[in-house]
Order: structure tokens, then sequence, then C-alpha cells
């Protein structure tokens, strides 16, 4: 059982391969790159080139010791001419060599930025639960290890080596004409002896390199989730705790290390005694052959350089195959996340959003995140076009859900979203999102400029047009106070930014992208009272006349609201205006008092809080 295990295993592992190398393909020899191609066949020429000239090198060597033995000074020109042959062989191999790297490096950083940019777009493209579940710090290592695998991949196999499994067959074929067969099957059953063995030992050491990829992915997620939530990190004083699990991962990884440089040395060992085993037999046959006057000095000499020459990339070969199949592997693990599936796609006939008015209108909406925990529960509302709807609930109520499925992030389990009576199911995605603006509660920004941050809502947008969106926010004349302006960096996801700043520059965002709909998640969250009423008048003045979705904690936002929801437990528990659900004295007449209750507490406490200040500053003078 265990070996039709293994054998099934290995059996999988070599389709993988093929599939990887098939992906690879494409990307190598573009259909739409005829200048590439052309490379690509000038680099092969140059290769043969390379090779021949190579090979030719111990046989003008041999020529010239040949001529060296002879004992006529007058024929010393015919050796010199020999090794001026021979120096220029050397410089030809190495030229040519040298001539078709550089000429195939187009090919390859091609192929790696092709690759790259289109895994780039295809994480994009996933669905949000993909970005929710994964972890960053070993997607963005996959990557990494992939595109470097494909550079070894095309440099190694392609000009390495094939070059050198021709090099050896013209040397034994040439071996075997010069003098006799047992020349020929010696190296041959040496290389294939090493060929072998590295194979099997390889084979071995890949488990302990993946071992090792794993410890070393699980100490990097750990470091970048750390540096991610660093001020998390910082309130709970929790550093020594993010350092011991960090170098808990680093201590999987020293031991996996440790493991694969010793199989290493191992391989190194067996790899060098079979060359030896088979040098020294080559040699001990040379010598009887030039004893026996078979064979001359130049003869000698000959075959021991070829020995020397094709140990040189036999010693590489082992090298290269180790890297290429744990390129392989890195490779396969970057197009499995090229290969994962998209939840969330447009149908093939897919039309662009057309929006004119954009009522919005849900229909008996079902949806969970897990079918054994249903989030919406039947929900069904219409926003009319130019009106503002607010939704309004206890935290799980299924609120921002609400917002995530109106962008398509997921799609429902039943039920029908529409704008304008467009199922947003049978639209293009993109036409969907461009024609929505949001302001979300969380805003998490770019480690960048204010202004690349603005105008991220538009790129496109002019100096003028963003300065405009940031006074419209309220942000104008904070930015300019700041010793570099429009210029300042916010740094990682805006740490550098208070939440009302962000918040504002969220809000300046979505003025600047001009959307047909607003929603506004939580918009004013983050923001004291009275920058909190600016805030909401310039949302307004934005919202006017457009279609606005209004997803609420402080019910004092919504109070204008043509439309207020009452969502509890997934379920529209009820609806009406402000003071329609006041009357009703239900679950929003309730939540309006406790939080009346609230905003009077906090009044208490900032007005006893002045008076201590004003006592405070009238002792000293009395």
């Amino acid at each position: 059982m265990r070996r039709m295990r293994e054998a099934t295993t290995k059996s999988e592992s070599e389709s993988s391969q093929l599939d990887t190398l098939k992906t690879l393909l494409p990307y190598f020899w573009p259909a739409d790159r005829f200048d590439l191609k052309v490379r690509i066949i000038v680099c092969f020429g140059l290769l043969v080139l390379a090779k021949m000239t190579n090979v030719s090198v111990p046989y003008i060597l041999r020529g010239a010791v040949d001529a060296l033995s002879i004992d006529e000074p007058g024929l010393l020109v015919v050796p010199l001419g020999m090794l001026v042959a021979y120096g220029l062989a050397r410089i030809g191999a190495i030229a040519f060599d040298n001539i078709r790297e550089g000429i195939f490096a187009k090919v390859v950083q091609n192929a790696i930025r092709r690759v790259a940019l289109v895994t780039f777009r295809h994480l994009h493209s996933l669905s949000l639960r993909f970005h929710i579940e994964r972890r960053t710090g070993g997607v963005t290592r996959a990557i990494d290890r992939g595109t470097k695998g494909i550079e070894f991949m095309l440099t190694f196999l392609m000009f390495n080596v094939i070059p050198t499994l021709l090099e050896i067959t013209v040397v034994c074929i040439l071996l075997w004409v010069l003098f006799d067969w047992r020349f020929a099957v010696v190296p041959l059953l040496t290389i294939l002896a090493y060929i072998y063995l590295t194979l099997r030992i390889t084979e071995w050491r890949i488990t302990l390199r993946r071992d090792m990829n794993a410890a070393d992915n699980d100490a990097n997620t750990k470091a970048v989730d750390s540096l991610l939530n660093f001020e998390t990190v910082k309130y709970f004083g929790n550093e020594e705790h993010e350092a011991q699990r960090y170098d808990k991962g680093l201590s999987a990884y020293e031991d996996a290390a440790i493991r694969s440089r010793t199989s290493l040395s191992s391989l190194n060992i067996i790899q060098s005694t079979v060359i030896s085993l088979g040098a020294s037999l080559m040699m001990v046959m040379s010598a009887y052959g030039v004893v026996s006057g078979a064979m001359t000095v130049g003869d000698f000499v000959m075959v021991n350089a070829y020995l020397l020459q094709l140990a040189m990339p036999l010693n590489f070969l082992g090298f290269v195959y180790r890297e290429i199949r744990q390129a392989l592997i890195d490779m396969h693990t970057m197009f499995e996340l090229l290969h994962k599936d998209l939840e969330i796609k447009d149908v093939s006939n897919a039309s662009e959003l057309q929006v004119n008015g954009g009522e919005i209108r849900f229909e008996d909406c079902t949806f969970g995140y897990d079918e054994r925990r249903p989030i919406l529960k039947g929900v069904s509302f219409t926003v009319p076009a130019g009106k503002k709807l607010a939704i309004v609930g206890s935290s799980g109520a299924g609120k921002s859900t609400i917002s995530r499925l109106l962008f398509r992030f997921y799609d429902l389990d039943s039920g029908k979203i529409t704008i304008d009576d467009h199922d947003i199911s049978q639209v293009q995605q993109a036409s969907l999102r461009q024609a929505i603006g949001i302001v979300p509660q969380d805003t998490v920004l770019f480690n960048d400029t204010i202004f690349y941050n603005i105008a991220y809502g538009r790129p496109s947008a002019s100096r003028e047009e963003v300065e405009a969106a940031a006074k419209l926010a309220k942000i104008h004349d904070f930015v300019m106070s700041l010793p570099d302006g429009y210029d300042s960096t916010v740094g990682e996801r805006g740490l550098k930014l208070s939440g009302g700043e962000k918040q504002r520059v969220a809000i300046a965002r979505t003025v600047l992208k001009n959307p047909a709909i607003m929603l506004f998640d939580e918009a004013t969250s983050a923001l004291d009272s009275k920058t909190e009423q600016d805030i909401q008048a310039s949302l307004n003045d934005v919202s006017k006349d457009r279609t606005t979705l209004v997803i609420a904690h402080r019910l004092s936002t919504v109070v204008d609201a043509d439309e207020i929801i009452v969502l509890e437990q997934g379920q529209i528990a009820e609806r009406g205006t402000h003071n329609g659900l006041l009357k009703k004295s239900g679950l929003y007449a309730e939540m309006w008092r406790r939080q009346l209750e609230v905003a009077q507490k906090v009044a208490e406490v900032e007005k006893a809080a002045e008076g201590e200040e004003i006592v405070a500053q009238k002792e000293p003078g009395q």
C-alpha cells in the first residue's frame, strides 16, 4: 500500500510539473511577440556555436601537444598557430555564451513581467472571501518565489541543461571515433550513474526543501501580520509574545534548513566520488594506450581535458537539477493562485450597467458567509432614485453585509438585487462598482501621499479637482497646514493620520469619483460631534439628488432619511421615517432613547470638565 501511495504521489507530481511547464510555455513563446521569437532562435544558434567551439578546444590542444613532442625546432611555428587557435576558441566559446545571455535576458524578463502581471490581476479578480481568508505574507512570498523560479527555469533549463547534454553526446561520439567504444562507454556510464544517483537523492531532498519553505512561509507570515498590526501589539504590550511566535517559526526553519544542508553535503560527496572514479578509469585507459603506442601524449592530454571539461558542467548539473525541481514547485504554487477559480465572475453576455436614476431594489434576499449561519433572511426593500434610505440595527444584524452584496463582493444564496431593474449579477462588475461610491467605516489608505489617496477616486483628475473634493470634505485646510501639503505621506495604512482625518480623505476620494449612487457605511463614526455636523452637511450636499444608502450606528445622522430600516437578526424588524418610528415606540425608539441618554451623559462630563478647568485657572490668582 505504501508503494502504491508513493507511486500515486510521484505520478501526481510529474503531472503537476508537466502542467506547470505547459502553463509557462505561452509566456516563453508569446504568440504576439515576433521579436522575442527571433531572439530565442538567435540564442539557440549562438548556443550551438558556443558548444561546438568548446568541444574543439581539447582537440586543438591535442594537436599542439603532439606537435611539441616532435623534436624538430623548425616546426615550432605549427604548435604556435595551434596555441593561438586554442586561445581564440576559448575566447569564442565564452563570447558566444555571454552574447547569448545578453540577447536572452529580454525574453526571460518579459516572461516574468507577464506572469507576475497576470497573477496580480487575477488576485484582484478573486472574491472578497479569498482575500479575507488568505495569508498576505504567504501569497506575496509564493509570487516572489514563483517569478524567480521562472527566471531560473528559462535560463538554466534551456541554456545549461540541454547544452550540457549536447556537449556530452558530442564528446562521447568523438572519443569513440578517435579511439574505440570503451572511451565512449566509460564516460557515458559515469554520467548515467551520476544522473541516476542525483535524481534519487534529490527526490528525497525535495521533501526537506518543502518543509523548509513551509517553515519560512509561516515565519514570514507571522512577521508580516505582526508588523501590520503594530498598534495592536503596542496597545497590549505583546512585543515579547510576538517575538516568541516569530522565533518559533524561525526555529522550525532553522531545523529544516540544517537537515536540507546536511543532505546537500551528502549528495555532493556521492557526486564527487562517481566523477572521480570515472575520471580515474579513463586516465588509466589513456595511460595504457600511450604505453602501448596506440595513443600519443596529445591524446592523453585531450582525454584528460575532455574529462575536466565534462566534470565542470556535470557538477553544475546536479545543482541545476535540484534548483529546477525547486523552481517547478515554486512555479506550481504560484500557478495554483493563477488557476484558482473565480467565485464571482461576469456572465458570458454581461452588459455594461447604465444608471438612469439609480433605483436600488433588494428582493427577498437571503445570504450567509457560511451556509450553517445565515446572515440575511428574506430582506426586501427599495431605494427610489434620488432618495435616501438608512439602515440601522445592532451589531451583527447584517448592515455591512448589505453593502458588500450591493458591490457584488458575494453572490446571494437566493433573491435578487437590481439597479434600475438591471440584475447586478447580469452586468459587468467593473461598471457596477464604477456606479457606486462608498465611504467605509474602516478607511485604509495607501502608503503614499495625501494627493495620491484622494486622487485614487479618479486617477485622471487634475490637482484643482482633487483640491475641490478635499474642500468639500473639510480637509483642505488641514492638508495645507502640513509642511509638505498634498505631498505629505500618510504612512502604512494611513497610520500618520487620525481616524477622522482618514475618514475625511475617504470622503474626498468618493466625492472625486462622482458616482451615481452613494453608500455611506458609518461614514462619520470616527469624527467628533462638531466635525460630524460639518461633514454631515457636506455629505448631504454631495448626495443631493443621488440615490443614497446610509448604514449608520449614530441615529442622529439619519433623521433626514426618506426611509429608515431597522435590521434585527437578518430581518427587517421596522421601517418608516424617523418621526414615524419614534411614534411606534419599538426597537428604533428604544435605540434613540439610549443614544440620547449616552449623549446627555457625555455632555455632563464635558461640562464638568470645563468647570474644573475654569476653577484651576482661577486658583493661581487668588
